[in-house]
């Protein structure tokens, strides 16, 4: 019996056309309800994507990693929180998290803030300039979201349990480096399964190659919720 599709788990459409996105959300059919949409789609005509799926009955994830001045920022999220979505990303930066916040306004979607990307680790961070190590710098930013008065953040797996232990319970933990035991790490440096992810305070999980890389999408989506369940992938 297939398992049933998940809400927390939101498939990444990192693909290069609109029209690979919606043949990526045929493939995977009823095993997925929630989908992100990048960088890569934006200007493709990702938003009307996302409509199409809100209009299906699916959840929509935009993740534009707004980073801009304030005005810029409030503008922005206003206009994405008018095209009904439920999740968007913005940079951790206080004035960007703030400015987000006021864009949001009342309405529904939910802004969280970018900490550290799972591709870096201590050495590109210090590459960067930073003197933090990859966990400081998530649980610095976490503590100004909060602040900020922000929905969440995004973190790699292996924060998540810190984050959980002092963020309010309704405070969405975000997990992108999420694989399947064995799987190709990829371009990701700070990864964890999607069952040790949840269990270790995640609210929702991003998955893309895993399942929009697999020979059969819908087996790879199978593949994860039977991980999410505590089962050996297959």
């Amino acid at each position: 019996m297939p398992y049933p599709a998940d809400p927390r788990l939101y498939v990444a459409l990192d693909v290069p056309s609109i029209e690979k996105a919606r043949d990526m959300v045929e493939k995977i059919g009823e095993s997925v309800v929630s989908y992100k949409i990048g960088l890569q789609l934006l200007p493709l005509g990702g938003t009307q994507l996302g409509a199409e799926l809100k209009a299906q009955g699916k959840n929509v994830f935009y993740d534009f990693k707004f980073h801009d001045i304030d005005a810029t920022v409030e503008k922005a999220t206003r206009s994405v929180a008018g095209l009904g979505a439920d999740i968007l990303t913005v940079h951790a930066r206080p004035d960007v998290m703030r400015a987000a916040v006021k864009g949001r306004g009342e309405s529904d979607l939910k802004v969280i803030g970018v900490t550290v990307l799972t591709s870096l680790d201590a050495q590109a961070l210090k590459d960067i300039g930073y003197h933090n190590t990859p966990e400081e710098l998530v649980m610095h930013r976490v503590r100004q979201a909060i602040d900020a008065g922000m929905d969440g953040v995004v973190s790699s797996p292996l924060e998540a349990e810190a984050i959980r232990a002092v963020v309010p319970k309704e405070f969405l933990i975000v997990t992108p480096g999420v694989r399947l035991p064995g799987g190709d790490a990829g371009d990701q440096k700070r990864i964890a399964t999607p069952f040790d992810a949840l269990k270790n305070g995640a609210s929702h999980l991003v998955v893309g190659r895993p399942i929009t890389a697999a020979a059969d999408p819908a087996a790879g989506a199978q593949a994860v919720l039977a991980n999410i369940a505590g089962k050996a992938a297959s």
